[in-house]
């Protein structure tokens, strides 16, 4: 008889997954290592076939292992964004205010930072930094400035800011927590459009801009904390 992956059987699927993950992250599977075979992991985990190519299945989805025709599975190489989505994932089921949410931005915006301005070739994008800078300036500063458009070109300087520290996880992990707290950004975005505090606002990005040019480590922590200020 089949083996019924349901309700009962997925906490099996679930510990396949963590064991091989487990083999990952303590060498004994290397990145580009072939997978054992499928009856080596049922032998292995205690599991029944098709536990075993659900687990493998999901970790396929998640960028973790990929199959090679004919060859078999074996560990992904390379940094693939899949791999994050069921941590962010979870983030949205733990149904966290937007506050939480601001917190954990402003602490990986300090980390990115704290990498960025360790770098001796800023100037490779700092111009473009500045660029998007002065567009977000210029909209805000403009005779109709649209909401839409000031959080797209906020959106785009966060953006620019994680791809300088040229860690992709880093990137994916800003994309997701940027997207999480549109809702609350653009209630605040609109607060300080309708009280006239723009000037203050487009300053608090240029603070950022000089922290980074300047490679001004002790001032991290106050720019960003200053530049939430209007979240709190």
């Amino acid at each position: 008889m089949a083996e019924d992956v349901s309700e009962q059987s997925k906490s099996v699927v679930d510990q396949v997954m963590d064991g091989i993950i487990h083999q990952i992250i303590s060498g004994e599977l290397t990145p580009g290592a072939k997978l054992p075979t499928e009856m080596e992991l049922c032998r292995q985990f205690g599991a029944g076939r098709n536990s075993v190519r659900e687990a493998v299945k999901k970790l396929q989805a998640y960028g973790i292992l990929y199959i090679r025709r004919a060859d078999g599975t074996f560990v992904s190489e390379t940094y693939n964004r899949k791999m994050l989505d069921p941590m962010l994932y979870s983030l949205i089921l733990q149904n966290n205010n937007w506050k939480d949410f601001v917190e954990l931005r402003a602490v990986i915006d300090i980390g990115t930072l704290n990498i960025i301005v360790q770098r001796e070739d800023i100037g490779t994008f700092l111009p473009e930094l500045y660029r998007t800078y002065g567009e977000l300036s210029a909209e805000l500063h403009g005779p109709e400035p649209s909401l839409e458009r000031t959080l797209e070109l906020d959106m785009k300087f966060h953006s620019r800011i994680a791809s300088a520290s040229n860690n992709p996880m880093l990137e994916t992990i800003t994309e997701y927590i940027t997207l999480l707290t549109l809702p609350s950004r653009r209630e605040t975005t609109k607060r300080v459009m309708e009280s006239g505090e723009i000037d203050n606002f487009v300053e608090l990005h240029r603070k950022l801009l000089n922290v980074i040019e300047t490679h001004d480590t002790s001032r991290i922590v106050q720019a960003v904390q200053d530049h939430y200020v209007y979240w709190k």
